[in-house]
């Protein structure tokens, strides 16, 4: 039972598990750099417990957070409308393809939105792009609350006034956090859109067959 609930899930669990010993690697090497940072301003060293309250462990957390989601996000929605030939990444606007059937109630194993219909079928048919967004919005906001209290948490032990939301809203320091992620995150995808045209990777379903053509998208 253990065994099979392992090799089809392998995929999810493989990242899961990544993605914990690097939020882990965050949380250790963030804590030192954040308790560095105090001893420089001649403050009092925080606890781990404390670190994950402090606007330096929430806005790096929720920053990066933020980026993935917005490109996910955008990837899902563009490959509705845009191609780019030849990438394993891209439909194939010459031909029917499989996502693009109209769903069917009849079909064995439906999901249960789609058996229902109506409102619920309408939402269910966008419902990938939509919690991605709405992850990106959430991780959006979160990402400004951390980066204000980062932000207030330095001024105030510097003496100086702090920041309103209203103003910081416009701050140079947090629309670079933002945008040094994106680029990053745009970047990301479009290179896997263009080499994956010309490279190949046998095995992963991120590639086309190895002795597809180049100018072949999909299958």
């Amino acid at each position: 039972m253990m065994k099979t609930f392992l090799r089809n899930n392998g995929l999810s669990i493989c990242f899961f598990v990544l993605f914990i010993a690097a939020m882990a690697g965050q949380i250790l090497f963030g804590f030192e750099e954040y308790n560095k940072e105090l001893m420089e301003l001649g403050a009092p060293s925080v606890s781990v417990s404390s670190y994950f309250s402090t606007g330096h462990f929430i806005e790096s957390t929720f920053e990066n957070w933020e980026s993935e989601f917005l490109q996910m996000g955008l990837l899902v929605v563009m490959t509705i409308f845009l191609q780019q030939k030849g990438s394993s990444e891209s439909k194939d606007f010459d031909k029917d393809e499989e996502v693009d059937r109209v769903p069917s109630a009849t079909r064995k194993g439906a999901p249960g939105p789609v058996k229902k219909g109506g409102l619920i079928l309408k939402i269910y048919k966008h419902s990938l792009s939509i919690v991605l967004f709405l992850l990106f919005a959430l991780s959006f906001l979160a990402h400004f609350y951390g980066s204000l209290k980062d932000e207030n948490e330095q001024l105030s032990l510097k003496g100086k006034p702090l920041e309103t939301a209203s103003k910081y809203i416009t701050d140079s320091r947090f629309w670079f956090e933002s945008f040094q992620n994106w680029q990053s995150e745009f970047l990301s995808i479009f290179a896997i859109i263009v080499l994956s045209i010309y490279l190949r990777q046998i095995g992963s379903s991120q590639s086309k067959p190895v002795d597809a053509p180049h100018r072949e998208t999909g299958e």
